[in-house]
């Protein structure tokens, strides 16, 4: 069976008027228009902003020193693992480019 071309298509569509809304997306209502005070909104968005920001903060569940006497000591074993491997690649590759590339 063959597609119906496009224009075929639009004749149908044109003798079926209650579903020719159908496939249409639905509108959005209209926004109503806030009224705004000169000067006073910005003031209103940094209070609450702070407000709101100490309220998250009263949630956090801070660790305990332990906690942060394990994570710090992770992170400088890390960095001097790290520190040590990147040392010993520039001298492997200082010793290539002086002997091997430079000769």
């Amino acid at each position: 069976m063959a597609r119906p071309s496009r224009q075929q298509r639009r004749e149908r569509r044109a003798q079926q008027p209650a579903l020719a809304g159908a496939g249409a997306p639905p509108t959005a209502p209209p926004r109503p228009v806030a009224h705004r005070e000169p000067g006073g909104e910005p003031e209103r968005r940094r209070f609450r902003f702070f407000a709101e920001s100490y309220a998250e903060l009263k949630k956090v569940e801070w660790p305990d020193q332990k906690a942060v006497i394990s994570g710090t000591t992770v992170v400088i074993i890390a960095c001097i693992i790290v520190g040590t491997y990147l040392w010993l690649n520039d001298e492997l590759w200082k010793y290539v480019v002086k002997h091997v590339l430079l000769r």
